[in-house]
């Protein structure tokens, strides 16, 4: 998979999650190794990717579409996706295509996340909050997609 679609797949994803724009480079950067500071670095990733999959579901959470939120998701998404790339070894002209899909990439993953929790939220029983069942595929998506971008 080429270097533009790895990104925009990761914005993507990070449009959902904005932790896994930097826990995806980090995993790949560190794997295969067992030192202290790739456990640790693994470690601290997990920990910010569970942390906003709980904080994303507290009540007073904003819109990932408000003014400040979207801004860090598009700057997260483009960041995590030039990191990727410089981590595969891509030379500039690749790391420039990579901050553009990986930006478009979370905008879009922001817009199509709201829309999906909007539209689950509108409909179905009320015995699990049904932003919260939406959140919880949501979840899911966002990590079966991040786990493949780490790869093996």
């Amino acid at each position: 998979m080429g270097v533009v679609i790895r990104s925009a797949l990761l914005g993507l994803a990070t449009g959902g999650r904005s932790s896994v724009a930097l826990a995806v480079p980090v995993h790949v950067a560190t794997r295969g190794r067992d030192d202290r500071t790739s456990r640790a670095l693994r470690l601290l990733t997990v920990l910010a990717v569970a942390g906003e999959i709980v904080a994303d579901k507290l009540p007073a959470t904003p819109s990932r579409l408000a003014s400040p939120q979207i801004a860090a998701r598009l700057v997260a998404g483009a960041a995590g996706a030039a990191a990727l790339a410089v981590v595969e070894g891509r030379r500039l002209p690749a790391v420039l295509g990579a901050v553009v899909a990986g930006g478009a990439g979370a905008f879009a993953g922001s817009v199509a996340g709201a829309s999906w929790r909007q539209w689950a939220a509108d409909d179905g029983p009320a015995a699990l909050h049904p932003d919260v069942r939406a959140a919880l595929v949501e979840d899911v998506v966002v990590l079966t997609t991040a786990r493949a971008l780490v790869g093996r």
